[in-house]
This record gives C-alpha cells, sequence and structure tokens, in this order.
C-alpha cells in the first residue's frame, strides 16, 4: 500500500533490503544486537513494563514513528475533539512508511478514554501505519484484530471520553522511552524497542551472531554429554 502523498525527504528511510532484514527479528534479539554495542545503558532504548501487546501472535512490526500528545479525561478547552481533527495527518504523511502512530496520554491517570478504535484503526492502516503504541487506552480490540494491525497499550477502554490532541510531532514519553518523529520502532510480544538510525544495518548480523552462541549452550543443555562444568567452560567462551 503507498501513501497518498509524497514523504518527506527529512526522514531518510532504510534501504529495502535492510528494512526486511530486521523486521523478521524479534524483538529480544533486536535488544541484545543494540546492547553488544554499548552505546547506551541497558535498562535504555526500550519501553520497559505498562504496555501489553494486543495481538501477541502476530509477526514483528517495524515503522518510523510519528507522535502525538492527547488528553481524554476532560473536554478540550479549545479546538476539536480526537474524532473531528484531521490536520495532523500531514504530519502522519511526511513520516517514511510504514509508520507506527505513538500516542502519549497526558492525564494524569492514562486510559480515561480509548484513542484508537476500530474506524481510526482502519483509516491508521490505510495511511501506511502497522501499529500503535500508548501508554493510554484502546478500544474496539476484537474488531481490530482481523485487520492485521498491532496496538500496544497501557489498557483498555470502553469509550472514547474526551479524547483530544494536545500537540503534534516533538518528543514523546511511553514510561521510560523518550520516542521521536521519525524513530525506528520494533515491535513484537516482547515489547518495543527504539532502533539508533545508524546501527540498524549492523543488528541483523550481530542478533545472528548472539544467537548462534546461545543456540550452542542450549542444544550443549539438551546433550547426553551435559556436565556443569562443562557449561561452565562454555559460557566462559562466549
Amino acid at each position: 500500500m503507498h501513501s497518498p502523498v509524497a514523504t518527506s525527504p527529512r526522514y531518510a528511510a532504510l534501504t529495502k533490503e535492510e528494512f526486511q532484514d530486521l523486521k523478521v527479528l524479534d524483538s529480544c534479539s533486536v535488544a541484545n544486537a543494540i546492547e553488544r554495542f554499548q552505546i547506551q545503558l541497558r535498562n535504555e532504548g526500550f519501553a520497559e513494563g505498562g504496555l501489553d501487546c494486543r495481538y501477541p501472535y502476530m509477526p514483528p512490526v517495524l515503522g518510523y514513528a510519528m507522535t502525538l500528545k492527547v488528553r481524554s479525561s476532560s473536554p478540550p478547552s479549545k479546538g476539536r475533539a480526537f474524532l473531528e481533527s484531521t490536520e495532523w495527518w500531514n504530519a502522519l504523511l511526511a513520516i517514511p512508511a510504514p509508520r507506527v502512530l505513538v500516542l502519549q496520554d497526558m492525564d494524569r491517570h492514562p486510559g480515561a478514554g480509548a484513542l484508537i478504535g476500530d474506524m481510526h484503526a482502519c483509516v491508521l492502516k490505510t495511511l501506511d501505519c502497522v501499529a500503535v503504541v500508548t501508554n493510554g487506552a484502546v478500544r474496539d480490540v476484537s474488531r481490530i484484530e482481523g485487520l492485521d494491525f498491532q496496538m500496544f497499550s497501557g489498557a483498555v477502554s470502553v469509550s472514547h471520553a474526551y479524547s483530544h490532541i494536545v500537540s503534534v510531532g516533538g518528543p514523546v514519553q511511553i514510561g521510560s522511552l523518550e520516542i521521536s518523529p521519525g524513530d525506528l520502532l520494533h515491535g513484537d510480544a516482547n515489547g518495543i524497542v527504539r532502533i539508533p538510525r545508524d546501527l540498524a544495518a549492523r543488528i541483523p548480523s550481530t542478533a545472528a551472531a548472539l544467537r548462534k552462541k546461545d543456540e550452542t549452550i542450549i542444544n550443549y543443555c539438551h546433550s547426553p554429554e551435559f556436565t556443569v562444568e562443562g557449561l561452565r567452560d562454555l559460557l566462559a567462551e562466549q
């Protein structure tokens, strides 16, 4: 599916091959590979706790972030409700496809209202979004299930309540993870990882090497020659 408008050159996309090599990985393998480059602390770069993957059986999603800040616990002081606002689509379409919509719920208690339901999930998919990530709520989970559209959220709610946009673009905070427009996000049943763009092309080969080491240890654990001392020696070589 192609975007109805051209994307902005200020967000440089990966090549098709680089993108596909990353997409087939699971998010734990991506996180493990990023750790090897020691460019950030090991407790950074991912959305820890509080987010549930609504369709954990789906394959991993990979896309470029578009960010919004929203509220839903009270009516907007000015402007229109989320359902009536479409101007932010222009900012969304300036991001390379595929896209991941990231919504920071700014309410004191996020999730008072669901920010995305089946209609908006359909619209987002048509606009080349593959997933939504929010510390707030989503709704219509069973209706969205067949759309091949992933959702990561802190809650599920029955109502939209007073959902409205506070700001479009700029950095948002999902747990301890800061996400900016254009950031490369990878997600699956294990969680959401932000991929440093300058490492993206190197992660698949690093992940493959790490996986090979893990499989060596796993195979040894199933081997009739297994001993604790042998396992210690094998771990020391890794």
